[in-house]
């Protein structure tokens, strides 16, 4: 049958008052748990979440503290488990009523809200519906048309951060022995900006602090991030440092509620007196894509200190010993007028300069950063920056200090580790070679927006997707679509139906594979499959539930499946491997750096510490230091000629009720939002400017200068407490707005933060129920 959403629940917009977590957060819990259709077996599925033995959240990649207890996610996390963990099925019979055409017209809540698919499907377009395939005859299919192609770069291979290190590490190894190094990844449209900044700067691309770190840092600044919603366990360490007597330094332009204040669930004296706790001592609003300019002006005011009583504030010992570059630096700092930087920050200079005293009077500081600061034209300048300013005071590589970049789905850190990388290293090259025997490509490969700018032009004509959403998770979603259907083969390896199965190319395959709840039962016994969090701790998996069909794969098995059948047993016998994962693990110790003794260190509580280079002050880079960036402001925020004057500067982000692109529900609850996705958050003073009323439908028309139109239709048009000339809305439904051209300087990461933005009265309401 098909599954209906039971209620649709009234739209309405009321300001949230309370903290984050709390009994709101027990009642979404709740609500998510019995809709599952699977409450009881998923009561014992949560208390394994995150524990010995147990498995590891699909959902974010914050690490875990060494003092968890016995219940150990979070409200988000639950979520996550419950909506995998449910006992709804899309089969044979589900297909067979529904067109794909039908389909497109569903809103992208809906599809996933019908269950988990449960058997190989392929499409056919004489019927336009999936139809059922043999798993064989799935393998054989995909062999076919890699075969076939004149060059293995005209095959994408696409991998979500929730992909295993064994299917990752496979799926490496499998893509380079066919061929190519066309490896788009999520980690292009989120962190990679933090990857080459930082590989630059400190010679590794990862942060530098573990949980430790977090507990003995002086000071902790968070830009540009919202851990209430994206990574609700870091709200703990948060309140605990203020309660300490850390400061806790917030900058975000947005007031998100976790920011704020936050209320545990496990303390039951807090709950029963509705107590709650404060996760900041300071709050600053920037500009949307004025960090650079905030970050330089910090860097001016520590120089101009530092001048006044010379070694009052540098490090210059740790300056000597393990830095270079910092004359050039000193001199683009100089060069930076204040002018500049109190216009792109959107900060006055006083409050500029209480950023700056805040940080000198640290002895020990914890710089964290997500998408707001990752999603712009010069985020790798912004994250070299954040360095410089590490490396000033010598924050990097001593406890209680460093480097932290809060990575977003479960283990899109640990794909790049073992493998995935469009760009990769030549030691990773170089020790593929020597274990396996043959030469793998050494030219770079396709990032995402390559890979969708590839598929446009025709270059490309198979697509394979390792998990994730790739038509909705990307930029510029009318293009991206086209491109996925100028493709002859496209191959979506997924958990729940999505809108990327309905974007295919004119053939199509559907392979349902095991999440990570489902036991994953191989001819060796039970398998666990391993993780990489933010803080390089790696994790063994184990799921807890039964599969709800004998027809899902793991993903390890599906890759091995897919090599077999197009390469044969070379350079490895694909399908013994899988068998068993220890004999996977096996060949990444030989191979990946940090690994060795794999299988005896997972069996430890809490896994392991794969262990970071610039955390122990050993410089990965050409000189053998980490190195000032000397980077300029920028001229102007936009970074493009634009046709026409922009209105407002757009955000992209998600509800409270969502994971990247997964919808749970259609509430927001810490921004006040109920029963409505299609809303756009501005100030009531712009509202007004712009013409308009609080509560008007509007159309939202992006700027770029290519000749096409982007427009979304039917936004509700919410006054917000939100900076003026500022706006946000939810993502996927915003994504149509970003050009596939505006990426980041040196990151290829859309620019999903800072989108130029026109409102029109609204043409028609234009929302999917």
């Amino acid at each position: 049958m098909t599954h209906r959403i039971q209620e649709r629940p009234p739209r309405r917009f009321k300001p949230y008052q309370g903290p984050a977590g709390g009994w709101g957060a027990l009642r979404s819990v709740t609500r998510h748990w019995l809709e599952s259709d699977n409450a009881l077996k998923n009561i014992r599925t949560l208390l394994k979440t995150n524990q010995h033995g147990g498995f590891d959240c699909p959902g974010c990649a914050w690490g875990e503290s060494p003092d968890s207890g016995r219940v150990n996610f979070c409200e988000n996390g639950a979520k996550a488990v419950n909506w995998e963990a449910t006992q709804r099925r899309v089969d044979a019979a589900f297909f067979a009523r529904h067109s794909v055409s039908a389909l497109r017209e569903q809103s992208d809540y809906w599809l996933e809200y019908q269950g988990r698919l449960t058997e190989p499907m392929r499409y056919d377009a004489a019927i336009d519906r999936y139809v059922p395939i043999s798993w064989d005859d799935a393998f054989a299919l995909i062999a076919r048309h890699l075969r076939a192609l004149e060059s293995p770069d005209q095959a994408e291979f696409y991998t979500s951060g929730r992909a295993s290190n064994e299917a990752a590490y496979l799926y490496q190894l499998f893509v380079r022995a066919y061929g190519t190094n066309n490896f788009p990844d999520c980690s292009n449209m989120c962190h990679e900006a933090s990857g080459v900044a930082l590989g630059q700067s400190i010679g590794v691309g990862k942060g530098t602090v573990t949980f430790a770190d977090l507990h003995q840092a002086d000071a902790i600044f968070v830009l540009g991030q919202n851990p209430g919603t994206n990574h609700p366990r870091m709200l703990e360490p948060l309140r605990e440092a203020v309660a300490r007597g850390a400061r806790v330094v917030c900058v975000n332009p947005l007031r998100e509620r976790g920011l704020e204040r936050f209320q545990h669930p496990q303390h039951a004296l807090e709950m029963l007196g509705n107590r709650s706790r404060a996760t900041h001592t300071h709050y600053f609003r920037p500009a949307l894509g004025g960090d650079l300019a905030l970050l330089r002006g910090m860097a001016k005011f520590l120089l101009q200190w530092e001048r006044e009583a010379p070694g009052s504030v540098f490090d210059h010992d740790f300056i000597a010993r393990h830095t270079e570059g910092l004359d050039a630096y000193l001199a683009a700092v100089e060069a930076s007028e204040w002018q500049a930087i109190e216009a792109q920050s959107g900060l006055r200079l006083a409050e500029i300069e209480e950023l700056a005293r805040l940080y000198a009077g640290a002895e020990r500081v914890v710089m964290c950063w997500a998408m707001g600061i990752t999603q712009h034209r010069h985020s790798v300048a912004t994250i070299q920056e954040i360095a410089n300013l590490m490396l000033l005071r010598g924050n990097v590589g001593k406890p209680g200090a460093g480097l932290c970049p809060v990575r977003g789905h479960s283990n899109v850190q640990g794909d790049r580790t073992v493998g995935i990388n469009d760009r990769p290293p030549a030691a990773l090259l170089d020790a593929l070679e020597r274990r396996f025997g043959f030469a793998p490509p050494r030219h770079p490969g396709h990032n995402t927006v390559e890979a969708i700018q590839a598929m446009l032009e025709g270059r490309s004509k198979v697509f394979i997707g390792l998990g994730g959403n790739f038509a909705q998770a990307t930029p510029d979603s009318s293009r991206t679509h086209q491109a996925l259907r100028n493709c002859a083969l496209t191959v979506q390896i997924s958990t729940k139906l999505n809108r990327s199965h309905l974007m295919h190319g004119r053939d199509a395959l559907i392979l349902p594979c095991l999440g990570r709840t489902d036991i994953d039962l191989q001819a060796g016994g039970e398998q666990a499959v391993t993780v990489e969090d933010s803080f390089s701790m790696v994790h063994a998996s184990y799921g807890q539930l039964r599969p709800l069909s004998a027809q899902m794969r793991s993903e390890p098995a599906i890759v091995a499946g897919i090599a077999n059948a197009t390469l044969g047993a070379w350079p490895v016998d694909w399908l013994w491997l899988v068998e068993d994962y220890a004999r996977i693990r096996a060949l990444i110790a030989e191979t990946i750096p940090g690994f060795a003794n794999f299988e005896e260190r997972i069996a430890a509580p809490g896994g392991f510490y794969l262990g970071n280079a610039a955390a122990r002050r050993e410089w990965n880079t050409p000189s053998g230091k980490a190195r000032f960036q000397a980077n300029q402001l920028p001229a102007s925020l936009l970074h493009a000629e634009l046709p026409e004057e922009p209105q407002l500067i757009l955000q992209t982000l998600r509800s409270h009720d969502q994971y990247n692109t997964t919808i749970y529900g259609l509430d927001d609850r810490y921004r006040g939002v109920r029963g409505e996705r299609r809303v756009l958050f501005a100030n009531e003073a712009d509202i007004l400017r712009l013409g308009f009323k609080p509560g008007q439908k509007v159309d939202i028309r992006s700027l770029w200068a290519d000749g096409v139109e982007r427009r979304v239709h039917g936004f509700t048009l919410l006054a917000y407490d939100i900076p003026a000339g500022q706006a946000a809305a939810y993502y996927p439904e915003t994504n149509p707005l970003v050009p596939l051209e505006s990426f980041g300087a040196g990151s290829f990461t859309p620019t999903s933060k800072f989108v130029a933005i026109r409102l029109e009265p609204a043409r028609h309401d234009g929302r999917i129920l």
